[in-house]
Formats: C-alpha cells, structure tokens, sequence
C-alpha cells in the first residue's frame, strides 16, 4: 500500500528497474548514479551532491594542515568522488602545494581496513584524514591526528579529533517529492539539485568543540563562501572523476 519508496540502487540500476517497471502506480525516489530516464515515468532518482559542504570542510582542513592529507574513501564512485575533489579544490585554496593520499578500500563498511588504511597514512606523514569511512577517526584518534567528518556528524564521539563535517540534509529532496506525490505532478525527475546547500541540502557542521581553535580569519573565509554558494556569486565544481594521491 506504499505510494512512495525511498532509497537506494548504487549498484543495482538493471534490477532495480524491472521492479519499478512492475509497479507503475508507486513511485520511487531511489539513489543512482544514472539520470532519470523516461522510460520509467515513476522512478525519480537522487545522489549525494553535497559537494558545497565537502569544499567548506577542505578549507578548515587545508588551514588546520601542516600539508599533509589522508584520504579514506569506500569505492570511487561518482558520489564519492565528487565529494573527495570539492574537500581537495578547498583544501587547496589554503594552500596549493598540500599532499594527498587517496585510497579505496573496496568497501561501504569495514572499519578495522579503514582504520588500517588510515594508520599507513598517517605514518606516511598525514596529519589530518578525510573519513569518508567509519573506521578512519578511531585512526585519528589513535594517533593523535586531526579528522573531517562526512554526511554525518560524529564529533561527539570523537570531541578532539574531528574539527568539522559535511552535512547531509535529506529533507528538501523527500519534501519535494511527496509535495509532487500529493500534487499528482511526480514523474522520472532528477532530485540531486535538492542536496545542494542553496536548497538547504547541506551545510557545513557547527565546530563545537573546535569552536576557537581553528582561526577566525578562516571561518571569516568559509562564511563568505558560503554565503557565494547560495546567492549563486560562486559555484563549486562537480568532479567524478576518481581523485588521485598527489
């Protein structure tokens, strides 16, 4: 009796739309790395664009660096490459010549290979990770070091080791289309937009326990960044392309 069904296909896409095809009374809001398609009237499909939060979280990051950056991502995807090239775009405005190291560990969750991955990092020289993955903070905490958070907030569990993360907010896409649902207006439509920060999809998480420690002049910049985002003065590039350790 569902009318609506939310979720996610990265993966899945030919299989996914066999059943949305045998059910054209439904409709589906589903995660994909494909755009909508009109052959399949009630599949609209979402992603994770919140790369203006990613980029505003490399700026902290790139000023909280001594020049050295690791990177734990889970598979390098268009959803999460975009993500890791907006932290890097930023990260460089502080300073072009910050070192990167990039790795995929072929998984969505196994925190003890993150963790591992992240420890080679940071005898590698990182002194800040990027933990697109749950496993790389307990790493940073471990040894010390500095994290950036993802989609989530987990500062309160890692109260001196993670500075600032990117902010996913999925209300503005699930409004929008049960706004279409109810309207009778919903059709095979593209909902990444609604992830952006200009429609409140994202945002940069408050700094909490870091509040103070990371420059004012900094946060200064961040805040006239974002305030570009969304009067659209700036535009924060979309790169899915795999990013590579430099």
């Amino acid at each position: 009796g569902a009318k609506l069904i939310v979720g996610e296909i990265f993966g899945a896409e030919q299989e996914a739309r066999e059943v949305v095809g045998d059910y054209p009374d439904v409709a589906f809001l589903l995660g994909s790395s494909f755009p909508p398609d009109e052959a399949y009237p009630n599949l609209s499909v979402f992603d994770n664009f919140i790369q203006d939060a990613s980029y505003l979280s490399g700026i902290v990051a790139g000023a909280m660096t001594k020049g050295n950056i690791g990177m734990v991502g889970g598979f390098p995807i268009p959803e999460v490459n975009r993500l890791m090239n907006a932290f890097m775009a930023g990260a460089r405005e502080m300073n072009p010549d910050i070192k990167f190291q990039v790795s995929f560990i072929g998984s969505w969750f196994d925190p003890p290979k993150a963790k591992e991955t992240a420890i080679a990092m940071i005898d590698g020289g990182a002194d800040l990770l990027y933990a697109e993955r749950f496993g790389v903070s307990d790493a940073a905490k471990e040894k010390g070091v500095l994290a950036i958070g993802n989609v989530i907030d987990t500062q309160a569990d890692y109260p001196d080791t993670v500075v600032a993360s990117a902010l996913w907010h999925f209300e503005p896409t699930l409004n929008a289309a049960v706004a279409a649902i109810q309207g009778g207006t919903f059709k095979a439509d593209n909902y990444g937009t609604y992830s952006f920060m200009n429609a409140g999809g994202c945002s940069l998480a408050p700094l909490g326990t870091f509040d103070g420690k990371v420059p004012a002049e900094i946060m200064a910049k961040v805040a006239e960044k974002e305030a570009a985002i969304k009067d659209g003065s700036f535009t924060v590039a979309i790169d899915d392309s795999e990013p590579k350790s430099s």
